[in-house]
């Protein structure tokens, strides 16, 4: 039988269609899958308990970056206490643990407190925090309150609950008298004459009243820089260690003491009192394991 051209064309269409029709029908039932976001680096890291077992190192920038072979900060010791121990935050590389060993260790002495209350250091394995920093994640940073030890051990609920002293003034512009005093400059400048401190972040009004009361020993004001914030505590950051080429340092602060009319800055009213942005910024994307050094991977998954 002779089918012609034409009804062998409509044939073929239909089938076609058919065929198609199928094709959509199983797709509709069994979609591809759609790509899922990455995990966020912060709860891949968030949920070590324990350093990896590997030789210390700082991996990348103190805001973007992890830690190998940390060591714990004893959580109680002569001449410090860590604070907020449910954080398990209380990890650095070995030279910031030893610093603020050695630093509690001259408390008495320079401050006469009876030691210094410790914060956040880093995670076990550094990297990005679930909450409270962007940096503090190569080991190399530490907060430090500004409120002086007791001379009693504290216990665990009393660690979690106590608040540090707010040292700015309510109008933002100086530090409060009231509880500012010489021991705060003396722990401060002890810190920041550390050669292995590369930066000391504080209020802009405790860097107001260091400037104030430092005299002719002026140097060590060049590593305290104001930053938003840091008003109950101030904020230790380390050089990369010499040696450890995956670590990535800032650059040295500008030259002078920053007492000038840079540091006025920070007490213009619209620096005080920002107002709101016209629209809203978007909220930045979590980093990633990707967005982190390679290295990163492999301290995360170690031992």
């Amino acid at each position: 039988m002779v089918v012609s051209i034409k009804r062998l064309t409509l044939l073929l269409s239909a089938g076609l269609a058919v065929c198609l029709i199928g094709l959509a029908d199983a797709w509709a039932a069994n979609p591809a899958p759609r790509p899922q976001p990455a995990t966020p680096a912060k709860l891949l890291f968030g949920a070590k308990k324990l350093p990896a077992k590997l030789e210390p190192r700082a991996v990348g920038f103190y805001a973007k970056g992890c830690l190998a072979g940390a060591v714990a900060l004893p959580i109680t010791g002569p001449t410090w206490q860590v604070m907020r121990l449910s954080r398990n935050r209380n990890w650095g590389h070995p030279q910031t643990i030893a610093l603020i060993e050695r630093l509690a260790g001259q408390t008495p002495r320079v401050a006469g407190w009876p030691g210094l209350l410790i914060g956040d250091i880093a995670q076990p394995r550094g990297g990005p925090m679930v909450s409270g920093h962007a940096s503090h994640q190569i080991g190399l940073d530490a907060d430090i309150w500004l409120t002086p030890m007791p001379n009693r051990v504290l216990d665990a609920q009393e660690r979690e609950d106590m608040s540090a002293i707010m040292m700015v003034a309510a109008d933002r512009k100086d530090v409060d008298p009231r509880v500012w005093t010489p021991g705060h400059f003396a722990v401060i400048k002890a810190a920041a004459q550390e050669p292995q401190v590369e930066r000391i972040f504080v209020n802009a009004a405790i860097k107001k009243a260091l400037c104030r009361e430092a005299g002719h020993d002026r140097d060590w004001l060049r590593k305290v820089r104001p930053y938003w914030g840091h008003d109950y505590h101030f904020h230790v950051r380390l050089r990369c260690p010499r040696g450890e080429t995956s670590c990535t340092g800032q650059k040295e602060p500008p030259p002078g003491d920053g007492c000038g009319h840079e540091l006025d800055w920070w007490f213009r009213d619209s620096v005080l009192h920002p107002k709101p942005p016209a629209k809203p910024p978007k909220p930045r994307p979590p980093l990633t394991l990707a967005d982190l050094p390679a290295e990163c991977r492999q301290i995360l998954t170690a031992p």
